[in-house]
């Protein structure tokens, strides 16, 4: 179970949410002297900040289900048949679904978060003992997550407001202007070194903080810094210049060069950190096995930070990103109720991107749905229901995987199946991973490269880069290939499909619109199966593998899974029925790519955005901030690009 659900202590998170929270003036205000004297009342007022992750169209809903990282060349976000605007980058300043007329949008929680922060940091300084251990740790909490939700502000809408100091010591508050994002990068690259510094590694962390993966720690800090450092030395849209293409955020080629030094560096203090090290999980289904059943001890995950969510009171992370499970409540294990959005399909051409015998793909992408019922789903005809499962007896309800179309194959990295709970609702309680170590192996890779500019660092600190890669792809179960910068792009592909990075690395790399557009191009090419998917087959055959009850919700019943060695048609050259073929031996037969409404990945049916506007992908792969935001920031605010005149 979970050591510490900061997102369901609300009630105990003080009264934060006002502008001037230390006015005192208001009777309700707390004491500053009095609150950050005390490392117990201070922890208490860091879970304000967690609190916000957890909030409606935050967190629990929104940023970790699908909303900010949609749509790339490998993920697809299906909300709306598709065509949810967010999924299509053709949002507008009043987008449903993200933006509220009061303000509570993920803009708002975002900022709510940083203010908190910037009253935590002020208090601490001012007021704390630092010399004590926990007051150390909490003032390193406090650089952390601010710099995390400022950096997840600069990915979702570019330039934000800079704004560092609390708003009961600026006057400007709300009301800061929007500024260019690398003000904001420069400065959580400062917070973040002195968050590494104050904060120990997870076993020292005071309290419940140790040891846990809902609280950060010094590899925390080490990893984001790569990560901010990776961002600011890659490319970006700037609002002068975006019809011209992505260009570097900075023009200064030793700056870049001193980004990827830096890069290396804090990969260095936890690669070669023996304690460290150990995260490194050596089979890569049970990094997400882990997750789902909620692992939070740090030493037995391979997750630097995650945000945590209480069990099954808060957060929806498994619900939007697993495959769907609506008609198997009460039959499959731990669903004994809740829907299933599961608004995340991964794109198939993927499927074929993957080398033979790499261990993600199964692990990454699922082809099927579950289902509960008396095989009805499966087929209409009861005696072919018996033929496809002769285990099933005559009118036993049975549980078994029903075959998708080629354009509905799900994220499979989050799986019911896998909780150590019983689901009974739409909030699951599934963490929602931030980073992990696999990622800090890569980004070293990268950076030994010199990143997307060739910008090589002066210093690798003892770190190989190669050797980096080649673990990833070791635990993959695939061969070593040369350490390039387009082999490093597809390897991040096949490692964090589905966990909302590949969208932000497309887009520091300057090749967001182009991926896409090539994407679509594959996609009509699979459809047809035409150029590299020429040989593809439009059937697929397959038998029903009995299991028993290994993924049942309860005693008697009976499970079965689609067999993965008696499967045809799948590969190139799969044409027709396998030479075993027949209704009578189990075999079931099903077309893929034709369905009722046409070619399942025709344009018209399948769009990773709107092709109508293709330039909008120069400027609208940022977010619009809202306009109820924009309204209340008295001109402080605005939106650039195409959005400044969007209505439509």
């Amino acid at each position: 179970m979970k050591t510490l659900k900061y997102i369901a202590i609300a009630a105990a998170a003080v009264t934060l949410a006002g502008c001037n929270f230390f006015d005192s003036s208001s009777p309700s205000a707390m004491d500053a002297a009095t609150v950050f004297a005390n490392p117990n009342s201070t922890e208490q007022v860091i879970a304000g900040v967690y609190e916000q992750f957890g909030q409606d169209k935050s967190y629990r809903n929104r940023l970790a289900c699908g909303y900010q990282g949609m749509n790339t060349d490998v993920e697809h976000g299906n909300k709306n048949s598709g065509r949810a605007e967010w999924n299509i980058y053709a949002m507008t300043p009043t987008s449903g679904d993200l933006s509220t007329a009061n303000g509570k949008d993920p803009w708002g929680y975002l900022n709510s978060a940083i203010e908190r922060c910037n009253n935590i940091i002020e208090g601490i300084e001012q007021y704390g003992d630092t010399a004590d251990s926990k007051m150390r740790y909490f003032l390193g909490e406090a650089y952390f997550l601010r710099s995390f939700c400022y950096f997840q502000m600069v990915q979702i809408w570019g330039d934000v407001p800079a704004r560092f100091t609390s708003i009961s010591k600026d006057e400007a508050g709300l009301k800061t202007p929007k500024s260019d994002r690398t003000n904001v990068l420069k400065q959580i690259r400062i917070d973040l070194k002195k968050a590494a510094e104050l904060m120990p590694w997870s076993s020292e962390c005071p309290g419940t903080a140790a040891n846990y993966t809902g609280r950060p720690s010094k590899g925390a800090a080490y990893a984001l810094l790569a990560r901010v450092d990776l961002t600011y030395a890659g490319k970006g849209v700037r609002p002068a210049t975006w019809k011209n293409g992505p260009e570097f955020l900075v023009d200064d080629a030793s700056l870049r060069q001193e980004l990827n030094t830096e890069v290396m560096w804090a990969c260095a203090q936890i690669i070669k950190n023996s304690n460290e090290t150990a995260k490194f999980q050596d089979n890569y289904e049970d990094i997400f096995k882990k997750i789902c059943a909620d692992e939070t001890n740090y030493y037995n995950s391979e997750v630097f930070w995650e945000i945590a969510f209480a069990d099954g009171s808060r957060g929806q992370v498994l619900q939007y990103n697993c495959t769907k499970v609506d008609k198997a409540l009460g039959g499959l294990k731990n669903n004994e109720g809740g829907s299933s959005n599961s608004s995340v399909t991964i794109v198939p051409t993927l499927y074929y991107d993957f080398a033979d015998g790499d261990v993600r793909r199964d692990v990454t992408m699922a082809r099927y749905i579950w289902v509960y019922d008396n095989g009805s789903e499966f087929n209409s005809t009861p005696d072919n229901v018996v033929l496809a499962f002769p285990e099933k007896g005559s009118d036993d309800k049975i549980l078994y995987q029903k075959n998708q179309m080629v354009g509905d194959w799900y994220l499979n990295k989050y799986r019911v199946e896998w909780m150590a709970r019983n689901r009974t609702g739409n909030d699951d309680g599934v963490n929602f991973p931030i980073i992990r170590y696999a990622d800090v192996l890569l980004m070293a890779a990268e950076a030994s490269i010199g990143g997307i500019g060739g910008d090589m660092p002066t210093n690798t600190y003892g770190i190989d880069g190669k050797v980096c890669f080649d673990k990833v792809r070791t635990r993959a179960h695939v061969g070593t290939v040369d350490l390039t910068m387009e082999n490093l792009q597809e390897e991040r592909k096949f490692e964090f499909t589905g966990e909302y990075i590949r969208k932000y690395d497309l887009m520091r790399w300057g090749i967001l619109k182009e991926t896409l557009i090539a994407a679509h191009e594959r996609l009509a090419l699979m459809d047809k199966h035409e150029g590299e998917f020429a040989g593809l087959p439009d059937t697929i055959y397959f038998k029903y593998k009995y299991v028993g009850e290994e993924y049942s919700f309860a005693a008697g019943i009976k499970g079965f899974i689609i067999d993965p060695d008696s499967t045809y048609g799948l590969k190139k050259g799969e044409i027709g029925a396998p030479a075993t073929y027949s209704k009578e031996n189990g075999w079931v037969k099903t077309a893929i790519y034709l369905g009722s409404s046409g070619r399942e990945l025709a344009p018209d049916n399948y769009m990773l955005f709107d092709r109508e506007y293709p330039d909008r992908l120069n400027g609208r792969q940022y977010w619009p901030i809202f306009s109820v935001n924009v309204g209340q920031s008295e001109g402080a605010l605005w939106n650039d690009y195409d959005y400044a005149n969007a209505a439509e």
